[in-house]
């Protein structure tokens, strides 16, 4: 079935998008005992999704029931390293799935093209989410996306799960009680070596895949197998590039022990300096986020097996009397007379505290709440739509949703804020 528009899929199945938009949906999970047992489905069966799939599988009072992929093999993989393995229903439709009034909560774990539209339509089924990262794929998304959640009072977990890290909460507690003095700026760091993914030519799609399904907003193109697993990617059609895949983990926590949100203004510079493939997205990348008395800065290199400042991916806050790092050894503070200092601090599952929050039907509990996730999600957006024209410094009016300033080049900046959806793939809730 190709379409997935609220009037289509009324005709095609029971379960009415129309009618759910139209309703100040209850919680379902809500009305029951808090200590029932949560059902669980996981969407997107990739490397990420069967992770999610055996990680939902581990919390307690949680049964992961149904999976959904448009790949037969993975779909059928993922649900075969669950405990309960036999009783576990197979989708290839998300909209099937959806109808299950059983189900309480879902993760999505698909191409980024698809997170806000399914996560759209998981809200308006009175499901819960769990999202990954980035929510969306453009601004806009990110937008309705926070309004569908507050509207609906449903909480929905983003997949930066470094907002439940001990030690990335006891840093920014650090960082708020002055342990480094007025802090400055706030570097978030992604260096790591990517291989080249080549050319790949024009070639049918494997067997038994709804190749136009997975497609779905983006343009009708050609399959090849660098669109397809994992290096989708490192296409604007359905990806965001490092900046929006791992990237957006540094961001998130560089602008969190910053406490900012969005910037008077965002500096882009980047491109490929590396690849000569089909590879679409940079492969080096700064942007510089300026606020009123501080800077994030992101740092990209997808070309370099070696580390920047101690970091493959991690963070450091300067600060007017030390610095802090947050890395792969911890939380680590030195201060300016030479004297170190590890910071410690108990954390949580991100998973785990999202079912607290679904168990309390209350969204306020969620360590990586999706307008906290969105802001972050929105500053690299913002900072691959300056790159894209270019290299340009940027103003964005968060209040209009628009891009004020961008060197002459505001219309093409503005029309970056959203996407074309293809027909019969328009987004199921408009606000």
């Amino acid at each position: 079935m190709k379409h997935w528009t609220r009037r289509n899929f009324v005709k095609a199945s029971g379960a009415s998008l129309a009618s759910l938009a139209s309703l100040n949906l209850p919680n379902t999970f809500a009305q029951s005992s808090p200590n029932e047992r949560i059902r669980h489905a996981v969407i997107g069966t990739g490397g990420q999704g069967t992770g999610h799939c055996r990680a939902f599988a581990k919390l307690k009072d949680c049964e992961v029931v149904a999976v959904c992929d448009l790949d037969p093999a993975r779909r059928d993989k993922a649900a075969a390293s669950l405990p309960n393995a036999s009783h576990v229903k197979k989708y290839d439709d998300f909209r099937r799935l959806l109808e299950d009034k059983s189900i309480d909560t879902v993760s999505i774990a698909t191409c980024d093209h698809w997170h806000t539209p399914i996560a759209l339509a998981a809200i308006l089924a009175g499901k819960h989410v769990y999202v990954e990262k980035p929510c969306s794929h453009n601004v806009q998304e990110s937008r309705l996306l926070v309004k569908a959640a507050r509207q609906y009072k449903i909480c929905v977990q983003h997949g930066t799960q470094r907002r439940s890290s001990g030690e990335a909460m006891a840093a920014v507690q650090a960082l708020r009680d002055g342990v480094i003095g007025k802090v400055l700026v706030g570097k978030a760091i992604n260096h790591q070596l990517r291989k080249p993914i080549g050319r790949a030519p024009v070639s049918q799609p494997p067997a038994g895949v709804n190749y136009d399904f997975w497609l779905g907003p983006a343009p009708a193109r050609a399959f090849t197998n660098n669109r397809w697993h994992y290096n989708w990617h490192w296409f604007w059609d359905y990806g965001c590039g490092d900046l929006g895949n791992d990237g957006i983990h540094q961001v998130d926590v560089a602008r969190w022990g910053l406490g900012v949100d969005y910037p008077k203004a965002v500096v882009c510079s980047g491109g490929q300096l590396f690849y000569d493939d089909d590879h679409e997205t940079p492969d080096t990348q700064t942007v510089i986020c300026e606020y009123e008395k501080c800077h994030l800065i992101y740092e990209m290199r997808l070309f370099t097996p070696y580390a920047l400042e101690g970091h493959d991916n991690g963070n450091v806050f300067y600060g007017t009397e030390g610095k802090l790092e947050i890395g792969r050894k911890g939380a680590v503070v030195t201060l300016k007379d030479g004297a170190v200092k590890k910071i410690d601090g108990a954390g949580e599952n991100n998973m785990e505290n999202f079912l607290a929050a679904v168990r309390a039907n209350d969204p306020s509990r969620l360590n990586a709440r999706i307008d906290l996730g969105a802001i972050s999600a929105d500053l690299c957006h913002l900072g691959n739509i300056g790159t894209r024209l270019g290299g340009q410094r940027l103003e964005y009016d968060y209040v209009s949703g628009r891009i004020t300033r961008c060197g002459g080049r505001e219309a093409e900046a503005n029309a970056l804020l959203t996407r074309p959806y293809r027909a019969g793939y328009e987004l199921p809730y408009g606000g």
